[in-house]
């Protein structure tokens, strides 16, 4: 069965993650396919751009715990959304977290519907949000990424939209489109190396140093600790 979805409207090439039994967590699978996705629509000349949408009410609910992907595979897609000679859109209808925010860094524009939330929830398991910084801090706002990254507290559309992560909501999708299919596929490409030159920076920069981050921040006894207690269902043994 397909985790991602895959349907082509008049240039535009929806890839839906379809996977919300788990929330369309991101595990090894996933990832996989969704890298695969994104190879097609590279190599295809009738698609002018990418929609990143989701089925179920989860966006993402970031990396799948139980089959969680390959660092170096995650930081591969990243760096693949973000180097796509297309532009991708990513449409939020519900909650995003983790890892699914690092998704949405890495698209060059981000709709959320009324409604959407978002967290950084890294810090309340244990870990950091390590690698989804390399898409993240280039375009956030840095007081408030400094204040959902320590305290991995929710925020709505309003804060996503101030911080930087939001370009607007949903209902401008049809003229984001419109914008897109009337552009050259020239045009859009060497745009697109305009405004993810400083992102691809991080990577060349940044990306060894925080894959090292998160593989030893996993595999720590906090990190244990914070995976079981979620697992479970309970708060972990640091909660004061």
């Amino acid at each position: 069965m397909s985790l991602v979805r895959t349907e082509t409207d008049r240039g535009i090439t929806t890839l839906t993650l379809d996977s919300p039994a788990n929330r369309n967590a991101l595990s090894a699978p996933l990832v996989t396919e969704l890298a695969e996705a994104l190879t097609a629509c590279a190599k295809d000349r009738a698609v002018r751009a990418v929609v990143l949408a989701h089925t179920g009410t989860t966006f993402s609910a970031g990396a799948d715990l139980k089959a969680p992907p390959g660092p170096y595979a995650f930081v591969d897609l990243l760096r693949q959304i973000v180097e796509l000679p297309k532009p991708v859109v990513g449409l939020v209808s519900g909650h995003a977290r983790a890892g699914g925010l690092g998704l949405l860094g890495a698209c060059d524009v981000v709709l959320a519907a009324d409604g959407s939330d978002f967290a950084l929830t890294e810090v309340r398991i244990g870990v950091a949000p390590a690698v989804i910084s390399l898409t993240l801090l280039p375009k956030l706002e840095p007081r408030a990424a400094a204040r959902y990254y320590l305290t991995g507290e929710r925020f709505g559309v309003p804060e996503a939209r101030a911080m930087g992560l939001v370009t607007a909501g949903a209902d401008e999708l049809p003229a984001v489109l419109d914008g897109l299919r009337t552009a050259s596929p020239q045009g859009l490409r060497e745009a697109k190396r305009l405004v993810t030159a400083r992102v691809l920076a991080a990577f060349e920069r940044d990306a060894e140093e925080l894959v090292q981050l998160s593989a030893s921040l996993f595999a720590s006894a906090e990190a244990r600790e914070g995976m079981t207690a979620f697992l479970e269902r309970r708060d972990p043994a640091w909660r004061m």
